[in-house]
């Protein structure tokens, strides 16, 4: 795991069965993302399953890649930008990871929204100037990806994950641990969000049908 944290220049993201619905009409954008993670145990089983591929599972959460992550960073000084979901929970998320990681250098954060393109473009610019080790990226599936690489392509050299709703989660409990133990164990993580974001539940009840389906389509197509 540690070579994804030291082979600079490189953007990750993940995807899971909701995300892989949203992802989909845009192909041609992860042409230039240089690792896709499968998140979530349902996407782990129809790889394997499919594509006869034998996989884990890695989610930018603290069950599993964040942990290791920062960890990581902080142990050998790296430094980080946060950029992400609304103000305030960007600070709130902010706080709780320095606060747990102290060694941690976060260079910057702001909030994921953007007024207009000029603003956008600042917000790249600006992270290409300060040229973190790593930067980190919130803003939900596509979006979030396509900034990752127009900051490759504007000259960061570092290297960049999405994270989705890590940094709202963060804020929504106020605790870097979004997931207690025994959810991650029975690896129910999709009920326990479920629950706790009743926004979510419309999103992952359509993938629950429409992902198998388009998954088996698209893997047709591809042979």
């Amino acid at each position: 795991m540690e070579e994804i944290f030291t082979e600079t220049g490189k953007v990750y993201s993940f995807v899971n069965p909701v995300s892989y619905l949203q992802i989909r009409p845009y192909c041609r954008l992860y042409d230039d993302v240089d690792g896709l993670f499968a998140d979530g145990s349902l996407m782990v089983f129809f790889i394997a399953m499919f594509c006869g591929k034998k996989i884990r599972r890695y989610s930018f959460d603290m069950t599993s890649m964040a942990k290791t992550f920062f960890e990581f960073a902080s142990k050998n000084g790296k430094s980080v930008y946060l950029i992400g979901s609304e103000q305030e929970r960007i600070e709130i998320a902010h706080k709780t990871i320095v606060e747990k990681y102290p060694n941690l250098k976060v260079v910057e954060h702001r909030n994921g929204y953007f007024a207009n393109d000029d603003e956008r473009q600042a917000a790249i610019q600006r992270i290409v100037e300060l040229q973190p080790d790593y930067v980190i990226v919130g803003m939900g599936a596509v979006v979030q990806d396509r900034f990752l690489v127009d900051l490759k392509k504007a000259g960061f050299k570092g290297i960049g994950f999405s994270c989705g709703g890590f940094f709202s989660q963060m804020a929504q409990k106020e605790s870097i641990d979004y997931y207690p133990p025994w959810v991650d164990r029975l690896n129910i993580r999709f009920l326990y969000r479920m629950y706790k974001e009743p926004h979510t539940r419309g999103r992952y009840l359509n993938a629950l049908f429409s992902f198998p389906l388009k998954f088996l389509s698209d893997l047709r197509k591809s042979r």
